[in-house]
């Protein structure tokens, strides 16, 4: 008789045992076809988040790898911080690596401070205590930019332009962008010039630089800080806060502004494939970077931020289809089993009879596969929903775990910093809190095929006993 004869009537003819097979498959279905759209809906959120933060690469000095290599100028004590020329980065290197053809994008900082002049005082509106030192923050703070644009503070609106053009690529090394406050207590405005001295301390040895540096106005910016009434150092007040070029960040750290002498604290790459670091690493040393005392690392802080709940989300969802899948299988080997058993003397009379013993397993696998077909297609009818939901909820739950831990996250040290300061950085963006399911024939690919495994290595592990007996030891022993 026709195997498929047999199966259609044994399915039709126990049709509770059929229902119940279906619904086991249904629950096994529903939930492995949920985590693979959860995965599915994470990847697609995690490449939408790639493509916004971007591959971004920075370069810059670290301190200890300078110092393990030897080349730095050991402080004397009283001196601290000096560590000498190899701790320059030059913007001539930089500008190299900026044309390497995996570089979409390149900028470059240079930070120090700036003493005043007659025609650039400090804004203090609260004097300091009496008797206090303050020699060493009796500067302007002087961020050398490539382009203002960039500036965080720029781009988040805490700073505005008020008059004038900020720093841009093609902006003279003599230029200059000053606070509102500053401007105001100075009587300065755009196309005015005003004069600067080096604030960076000599080295050992060597008199402090007295050459003044002019720089001509060209933007005045105001600083949502508003004045707290208390004394502030000037170094650490937002109205001493000067803005020029890289070259000019250099002449007043004392280094020059020519290409040759114009150095940069930090220098960063947007690559235009995140792959290509160490493509970036390569033609970084071909241009003569030393990566070990100026490394190159990725700063994948704002992508983990964004995408880290989802992706814990997924991983769960991708753990839960294993433990469902081998559930699954070891609780339907079972079922097949205990069914074998039941069914001794239906296969004795069929093996006495003539069946080949290949073609009764092939029969239990047709039973089994049919009750998975059926499954699967009302798994697909509502694992969509079920998956969103589900996703939400534990991607909720995530989200509430992730901005804990960065709330309790402090600063990290900044490893270009001599005396251990800690690093400036942006606030880190609200990670990802929804995601878009896609129920596609892919998926219906994926657990289709993990049904059909299941169901045959369901029943061809037990039914291998099949092929182990004779119609004789069925009949009279009944095992």
């Amino acid at each position: 008789m026709n195997l498929f004869k047999r199966a259609w009537w044994r399915l039709t003819g126990h049709f509770g045992k059929t229902l119940m097979l279906i619904g086991l498959f249904f629950v096994i279905c529903t939930l492995v076809l949920s985590g693979f759209l959860i995965q599915s809906a994470a990847a697609r959120a995690a490449t939408d988040a790639k493509q916004r933060v971007g591959a971004v690469a920075t370069m810059q000095l670290d301190v200890n790898a300078l110092i393990a290599s030897g080349k730095a100028e050991q402080p004397d004590g009283a001196m601290p911080g000096i560590i000498g020329a190899a701790g320059d980065l030059h913007r001539d290197l930089v500008e190299k690596i900026c044309a390497s053809s995996v570089v979409a994008q390149c900028n470059y900082t240079t930070d120090g401070g700036a003493r005043p002049t007659k025609s650039a005082q400090l804004y203090q509106p609260v004097p300091p205590p009496a008797g206090q030192d303050t020699i060493a923050s009796d500067l302007f703070k002087t961020d050398g930019i490539r382009d203002q644009n960039a500036v965080s503070a720029f781009r988040n609106g805490d700073s505005t332009l008020l008059s004038g053009h900020g720093i841009t690529p093609r902006s003279k090394k003599d230029e200059i962008v000053v606070e509102e406050r500053m401007a105001k207590a100075n009587g300065l405005k755009v196309g005015d010039s005003v004069k600067l001295k080096t604030g960076q301390l000599p080295e050992a040895g060597r008199k402090r630089d007295e050459k003044d540096h002019v720089f001509k106005v060209v933007g005045i910016f105001k600083s949502d800080t508003a004045d707290t009434g208390r004394y502030v150092p000037a170094l650490m007040n937002p109205a001493n806060q000067l803005y020029v070029t890289p070259d000019g960040a250099s002449l007043l750290l004392g280094k020059g502004g020519d290409a040759d002498d114009a150095v940069v604290r930090q220098a960063t790459f947007t690559l235009k494939d995140p792959d290509d670091v160490d493509r970036l690493k390569r033609d970084a040393e071909a241009a003569g970077a030393d990566l070990d005392v100026f490394p190159l690392s990725v700063n994948d802080k704002q992508y983990k931020a964004l995408v880290g709940p989802i992706t814990k989300t997924a991983d769960f969802a991708a753990v839960t289809v294993w433990l469902v899948a081998v559930a699954g299988t070891v609780i339907l080997a079972l079922i097949v089993a205990s069914s074998l058993r039941e069914r001794r003397k239906e296969l004795g009379i069929l093996l006495s009879l003539g069946e080949k013993k290949p073609r009764l397993l092939g029969q239990h696998l047709v039973e089994v596969v049919v009750c998975a077909v059926v499954a699967i297609g009302f798994a697909g009818a509502c694992s969509g929903l079920l998956s969103q939901t589900i996703g939400d909820r534990l991607l909720a739950g995530e989200v509430a775990s992730a901005k804990e831990e960065a709330t309790d996250q402090g600063p990290e040290r900044d490893p270009s910093d001599p005396n251990g300061g800690m690093k400036e950085e942006e606030p880190a963006p609200d990670p990802i809190a929804s995601m878009d399911v896609r129920l596609g024939p892919a998926d219906i690919g994926k657990v289709g095929a993990t049904g059909l495994a299941i169901a045959a290595i369901a029943t061809l592990i037990p039914g291998s006993r099949v092929l182990r007996l004779n119609p004789r030891d069925i009949l009279t022993k009944g095992d």
